[in-house]
């Protein structure tokens, strides 16, 4: 029997809670968010008069919790409407709603007593065969079971979300001893198809998968730290984006997640007594993590952990890193190691670690003694705390955002060369590894297979059928390449188009390699994606060649440059093949206007998609000026003020604002509703790109016709020119703004004709580039592109 979820109840509404809530909200699950009375009347409800009798006064935490969800930022909500979808109550009036809902999720406090009084409550209102799960992060799964029914257990498990839940993949899926093999299977699907997640499947041991290795990684840093003679900034350096790490590294990442949190896992670890002798050390606390909790210098939570926000002489803020030994806050300055110059021309980090580990300084000794534990600590742990290595990395990867898991770092630097480091920090490695050829291979389909420590054999990674991996299949699947572009065979009929610039920047190697790729897809194939597995699909245009051009005055070439692109999106639009663009992170300028050009959009919900060329004093120049031009054309309705639509596309460009997801972006009309598709697991994205691609293809594409566009001329321009001249008035905008908004105007309205005209795509594209140039003239668009290119922020002068 198929099993459809269209209400949840999360119990508890604390920030787990009301994160796990927003994100069933955002796939459009209807949710019921539940949590306790309040013990007590706040002041405010005692002047209103209220009792503990009243619905707002009973319900309030959850409502109150409901509130915070939808102002957190970042936001949780793909879009703040999408928190109609929740309803709120309280445990002791609402709990038997839950006889109508799909799934039940508990979030309540972890204390083993409370949750199991909270089933009990839960037995008497479910309806038999309805889903039960605990987010718990620290009690055993078949602890939460104990005494309950038959029917109970066998559709319970942990479902631990990681936080917050819309932007860390990871959903460890914990059954217990009695969960029926089926529902575990729904589980894990479920979580990967409609939730978004990386769903890995673990075992009912401290910590699970990605806290328990996570920790472990933590702990030993902070051991090291001292020894090795670094300190917090410097750590925070060597363990961030240099290694594929998030920014927020080892420390900032204690203080955001707070260090209570940290020594709560580490602690619960090492109460369980599971850790063999070599490991069980690595999860005492160091002495001054002890001081640390005495003194409650637990990170954000109390303004001040590894780091504290200070004044300095001047009055002005800084950002002071503790030292370990005196206990004071100092301004640690900037960390520079030798070891990392070495990387600075290797673009990835996986392929940065045989270089870090090389190192003659305090870097190269903090990596080697990192490094060696870590990869003595996971061989230990398969088969604790998993089967299979790959859900070590998956989890890894997912939870913690680590761009590449211990195992594959290891195959990285080598087998043999990971075991020696192991020795050298002191401790040994899992016999099973020292006759591994590798951990990864990738077989003739394209797909990573993985050493199986049971078998001893090679075995597919399940689920990858869903995938297309553009790394495992450009080996033997790469039709052509340049330096910033490559075309891969999908199969089927469709081909891809893979930016591969430095941060996927749109200049002249991409171009033409967009082209090359319609032009392949025209002749011999049946549709082309644009797609790419970057962090990002594009940042837009490339700057530092639009700065060389306009200071050497090189107009003729900047004018071809650009023409060039304008021609390259509309063969994206007007292609004999259908053409369909997958976005995903940051999809800025450039890569906005290639994605407004597709027949169809398949993008990931997490799409930061807009047109910014107004923060370095241009205006959209690549068909996006033209293209908002055109869709509002044709919301003009007979009687309305046609205006109205053509004014918000106007504010949106020229506040340079961004949609903050996918959904978003629909209501900006970037994307468009009755064609563009939004997915929430990117590593399906190109998958479903090409479905698309295929099944267009399949149904009879035929190549569209140049659009005509109705511009309302210069009775819609002076009520623009109106409108910047009261901005610049009221001091919103600067003089800059002002010219720059004028000519966005001047463009989306067809210039200054006298009445409304029909006119063509070229001709608005003709203007769109003039004007470009023009601001390109500007001293102040020089200074707001070169302060883009050396600070990676927007200037407004």
């Amino acid at each position: 029997m198929k099993r459809r979820i269209k209400h949840v109840t999360v119990l508890g509404s604390g920030i787990m809670g009301s994160g796990i809530a927003a994100h069933f909200a955002n796939i459009g699950v209807e949710v019921l968010l539940l949590d306790i009375v309040p013990f007590e009347l706040t002041e405010a409800e005692q002047k209103k008069g209220l009792t503990k009798e009243d619905k707002a006064v009973r319900n309030r935490i959850a409502t109150e919790s409901l509130a915070k969800l939808v102002k957190a930022s970042p936001a949780l909500l793909y879009k703040k409407e999408f928190a109609e979808r929740i309803s709120v109550g309280n445990f002791d009036d609402d709990l038997q709603k839950i006889k109508n809902t799909d799934w039940i999720i508990e979030v309540v406090v972890e204390r083993l007593d409370i949750k199991k009084s909270v089933y009990e409550k839960i037995e008497q209102f479910r309806k038999p065969g309805t889903l039960v799960s605990s987010n718990t992060s620290g009690i055993p799964i078949n602890m939460l079971v104990e005494g309950r029914s038959d029917d109970f257990k066998k559709y319970f498990a942990g479902t631990h979300f990681f936080n917050p839940v819309r932007y860390l993949p990871l959903l460890e899926i914990i059954p217990t001893n009695d969960t029926d093999a089926e529902i575990v299977k729904f589980y894990m699907e479920y979580g990967a198809k409609f939730l978004g997640k990386t769903t890995v499947l673990a075992k009912d041991t401290p910590a699970f998968i990605a806290n328990r290795i996570g920790v472990f990684s933590m702990m030993n840093l902070l051991h090291n730290v001292k020894s090795i003679g670094l300190n917090v900034t410097e750590v925070d350096k060597l363990t961030g984006p240099v290694i594929g790490r998030p920014k927020s590294a080892t420390f900032r990442t204690a203080d955001v997640v707070g260090l209570d949190t940290l020594v709560h896992v580490a602690n619960g670890v090492h109460a369980s007594g599971v850790e063999d002798e070599q490991f069980k050390g690595t999860f005492v606390l160091p002495d001054y993590i002890n001081m640390m909790m005495e003194n409650k210098w637990l990170g954000s939570k109390t303004e001040q952990g590894f780091y504290k926000k200070v004044k300095n002489a001047d009055g002005k803020s800084e950002i002071h890193g503790l030292n370990l030994d005196s206990y004071q806050y100092e301004n640690q300055g900037k960390a520079n190691f030798a070891t990392l110059e070495l990387t600075k021309n290797i673009d990835k980090p996986i392929d940065r670690f045989k270089v870090l580990i090389g190192g003659k300084d305090k870097a190269g000794k903090l990596y080697r003694k990192s490094l060696g534990a870590l990869f003595a600590y996971v061989s230990h742990k398969i088969p604790e705390i998993s089967d299979e290595l790959y859900k070590v990395d998956d989890a890894m990867k997912a939870g913690f955002g680590w761009e590449n898991g211990p195992f594959e770092i290891w195959d990285a630097v080598g087998i043999q060369k990971g075991i020696e480091l192991a020795t050298e920090a002191g401790f040994t490695v899992s016999e099973w590894v020292k006759s591994v050829e590798s951990f990864y291979k990738v077989n003739e389909e394209g797909q990573s297979i993985f050493f199986d420590k049971n078998s001893g054999n090679y075995n597919n990674i399940p689920g990858q059928e869903a995938f297309i991996i553009l790394d495992n299949i450009r080996k033997n699947k790469t039709l052509w390449s340049n330096s910033g572009s490559a075309i891969q065979d999908l199969g089927d009929g469709i081909i891809n188009f893979e930016i591969r610039s430095k941060m996927n920047s749109l200049g002249g190697e991409v171009l033409d390699g967009l082209n090359r790729a319609i032009d392949l897809a025209e002749k011999e194939y049946d549709g082309l994606v644009i797609g790419n597995q970057g962090a990002n699909f594009s940042v837009g245009a490339n700057l530092a060649m639009i700065l060389m051009m306009a200071i050497e005055q090189d107009w003729d070439d900047l004018n071809m440059a650009i023409a060039y692109f304008q021609k390259s999106m509309m063969r994206v639009r007007y292609s004999s093949v259908p053409v369909v663009v997958a976005p995903h992170g940051l999809t800025l300028g450039g890569g906005c206007e290639m994605t407004m050009h597709a027949d169809k959009v398949v993008a990931v919900a997490e799409t930061y998609i807009g047109l910014v060329e107004t923060g370095v004093g241009v205006i959209p120049g690549g068909g996006g000026t033209k293209e908002f031009a055109l869709r509002t054309s044709k919301e003009f309705a007979a009687d309305d003020v046609k205006n109205n639509r053509m004014r918000e596309a106007f504010m949106n460009i020229a506040m340079g604002k961004v949609a903050t997801s996918a959904h978003e972006a629909y209501d900006m009309g970037i994307l468009q509703n009755h064609k563009d598709i939004v997915v929430v697991n990117k590593n399906r994205q190109i998958a479903e790109a090409k479905k698309v691609a295929k099944l267009m293809a399949e149904q009879g594409y035929t190549q569209p016709i140049q659009q005509k566009v109705k511009v309302l001329g210069q009775g819609a321009l002076g009520m623009f020119f109106v409108g910047t001249d009261q901005m610049v008035t009221g001091n919103f905008i600067s003089e800059h703004d002002k010219k720059i908004a004028d000519k966005l105007a001047y463009v989306m309205v067809g210039g200054n004709l006298s009445e409304p005209t029909v006119v063509t795509e070229q001709y608005l594209l003709n203007l769109e580039r003039e004007a470009f140039l023009q601001l390109c003239g500007e001293r102040k668009t020089l200074e707001r592109i070169q302060f883009m290119l050396q600070k990676g922020k927007p200037l407004r002068n």
